[in-house]
């Protein structure tokens, strides 16, 4: 049976479903390694002559999603499954602050060592002691 994690309003995210939106964020972190090569080679060739418009654009499409997808993540992370003292701390800084810095800190923090089931997220941990 797949453990499910109630959590802030009874909302609840199957260990299943959430480890596949950490697969995805992983697949999309590729495609957007990729993306930024090819912005870096546009960028540099732009400097050469003024045609490299196309591999600007194409690194642009390929680095959005997997920043798009971060942010959501983050924010269906904190939703459902943190565990912390510092929930309205989190949830203030993740939905006003703007530069995507403090998603990266969350990502590191909190939604890495849950996918890995490490340290205050480790598999078999009851929810009463959280």
């Amino acid at each position: 049976m797949l453990a499910v994690r109630p959590n802030k309003g009874g909302s609840a995210v199957s260990e299943e479903l959430f480890l596949r939106r950490v697969r995805l964020l992983k697949q999309l972190g590729w495609l957007a390694l990729a993306g930024a090569l090819l912005l870096a080679v546009g960028l540099s060739l732009s400097r050469l002559s003024a045609g490299p418009q196309i591999w600007i654009m194409a690194g642009l499409l390929m680095v959005v999603p997997a920043a798009f997808y971060l942010v959501l993540l983050t924010l269906w992370h904190w939703k459902s499954r943190y565990i912390g003292s510092h929930s309205d701390l989190w949830g203030g800084v993740l939905i006003i602050e703007s530069s995507g810095w403090f998603k990266l800190v969350y990502l590191f923090r909190h939604i890495i060592p849950d996918a890995r089931g490490t340290g205050r997220y480790r598999r078999g941990r009851s929810t009463a002691s959280a």
